[in-house]
């Protein structure tokens, strides 16, 4: 007895290069934690990062990508974040 396969079964997914990857460390930080408590640390770290420069506006991008990044690395290593 034969098995086929479906296009979509035989094909795999394969890396783009034109597009960066995320680290693996970083995708398995992301499944540790809710989606919404995620959020809501990296809203309260961005919060803080804000609040030490004075609210200066036009760093609000730049403040959210950075908390990602350390609550992202909290949750991968299985620490509390710096929000906390």
């Amino acid at each position: 007895m034969s098995v086929r396969l479906s296009h979509a079964a035989r094909s795999v997914p394969r890396a783009r290069p034109d597009v960066p990857q995320q680290p693996a460390l970083a995708r398995r930080s992301t499944r540790l934690a809710d989606p919404e408590v995620r959020r809501d640390l990296i809203a309260e770290a961005a919060y803080f990062r804000a609040e030490q420069r004075g609210f200066e506006p036009g760093h609000e991008l730049e403040d959210w990508l950075a908390a990602e990044g350390e609550v992202d690395a909290a949750l991968a290593i299985g620490l509390p974040s710096a929000a906390n």
